[in-house]
């Protein structure tokens, strides 16, 4: 089983010309028990299932429709053919609808920060997939949907939902049991914070570092008990609204993520000298008895986790944090 066949199987009967104009937004996310690592790379099939939490309006509104020829806009500027994120978007379209008869138009705007650890990429496929379920007239389950983005981006899987989302491992070799759902939960008071210790593109890229990571870091053989242990725990948590519990076990799991990556060879180290600063500044504060924790995907950047009450009290903290209602008004 290789993408084309995946695609041929889910698409089969359905037209997959561009023939109207679709657009759509998608939600990024931030996993609470993270993706990382893969029993299959040509059709993204994750080592273990994962947990995340949409991060509302911060995402990515894409349009598509026939042109005269390609073009792909970003943040309203046009981008060569040439440019790495038109070859990958392009290709990913052909991917799925074939050649066309006429050229696309790809009009598509982020909210976040691409490259910097803010999953803009799982946003963006999901996006992607979800637009050009408008414009080929797919009108597929949603399921199908988190199938097909899975296939840009791994974590796209999950950006096709709002809210708490969980993506099923799966076991089946096609990749047809391996989706994301959204939990039948809103949690109203939680927040999250983005603190941004860097915007700028991440020396190293995702898949690469966990490429790397399976292949050489000897912590990487215990990641797999270690998410089966803290995704039920988890999902505990959000059904009992457990913060404690939640911050807690999400703070651990994307420590011990990073953990398998410092030890892979050579070593992947996403952390900058401020990320290790406000990590301190974070246990202090709880230590203090500001109920605050964080979790990191891969990059810099630290995403913070607190409840509404608490909104004063972290932004005093941390007078520059973006803080997101995960159910607050989408894209």
């Amino acid at each position: 089983m290789n993408k084309g066949d995946l695609v041929r199987g889910i698409l089969a009967k359905r037209s997959r010309k561009i023939s109207v104009a679709g657009k759509a937004a998608a939600a990024a996310n931030i996993a609470l028990c993270k993706y990382w690592g893969k029993r299959n790379q040509e059709l993204n099939l994750p080592t273990t299932s994962s947990l995340s939490i949409s991060l509302g309006s911060l995402g990515t509104q894409t349009a598509v429709e026939p042109a005269e020829k390609d073009r792909i806009l970003f943040n309203g500027e046009t981008i060569s053919a040439e440019h790495p994120l038109a070859t990958r978007l392009l290709d990913f379209i052909r991917m799925l609808c074939g050649k066309q008869d006429t050229g696309i138009l790809v009009n598509t705007k982020n909210s976040i920060a691409t490259g910097a650890g803010l999953a803009s990429s799982a946003s963006g496929f999901a996006a992607l997939v979800k637009a050009l379920d408008l414009a080929c007239g797919w009108h597929l389950p949603p399921r199908d949907l988190s199938i097909l983005a899975r296939l840009g981006s791994g974590s796209a899987t999950r950006s096709v939902f709002d809210g708490f989302v969980q993506w099923h491992r799966g076991a089946r070799e096609d990749g047809l049991d391996s989706f994301a759902e959204p939990l039948p939960h809103a949690w109203r008071e939680l927040r999250v914070g983005i603190l941004t210790v860097l915007d700028t593109e991440k020396p190293v890229g995702s898949t690469t570092a966990m490429n790397r990571t399976t292949k050489t870091s000897p912590l990487y053989q215990a990641w797999p008990d270690k998410v089966a242990r803290d995704l039920p725990v988890l999902l505990d948590a959000i059904e009992n609204r457990d913060f404690q519990t939640l911050g807690e076990t999400a703070e651990s799991n994307a420590l011990s993520m990073h953990a398998t990556m410092i030890a892979a060879k050579p070593p992947v180290m996403y952390w900058q000298p401020e990320s290790v600063a406000w990590m301190h500044r974070i246990w202090d504060a709880r230590a203090n008895g500001l109920p605050l924790y964080f979790t990191m995907d891969a990059g810099p950047n630290i995403k913070l986790l607190f409840l509404k009450k608490m909104e004063a009290d972290v932004l005093n903290l941390a007078p520059h944090t973006e803080v997101v209602d995960p159910w607050a008004a989408h894209l």
